[in-house]
């Protein structure tokens, strides 16, 4: 099965980049399934070889996941992969493009 959403944001394609693989963000926004890391990177960004274990509830069901990240490419995408977890596969592809303006840092 393949999922795709896409989500346009008014920001800058290099900020949108960080704050997809801020694992402190991420663990915020998912406070309502109790989502934890508890294992390898555990906070700040994520880079490519790195590793995060997530401790997580969903559908009322509790779970570990460990995740790593199999390629990227600053800041066009990155890609996290399953290690072991409660799927038989998981690929997920974060893809960032600008549209309209290019906008670099400063």
């Amino acid at each position: 099965m393949t999922m795709q959403f896409q989500t346009l944001i008014n920001a800058l394609l290099e900020r949108c980049f960080d704050l997809a693989r801020n694992i402190d963000l991420h663990h915020k926004s998912m406070q309502s399934s109790q989502e934890e890391v508890i294992a390898w990177r555990k906070a700040g960004l994520i880079n490519l070889g790195e590793t995060v274990t997530w401790k997580a509830k969903h559908f009322g069901i509790n779970f570990i996941m460990e995740v790593k990240v199999t390629k990227m490419k600053f800041p066009e995408y990155f890609v996290d992969e399953m290690i072991s977890g409660p799927f038989k596969k998981l690929r997920h592809q974060h893809l960032f493009k600008a549209i309209g303006t290019t906008n670099t840092y400063d």
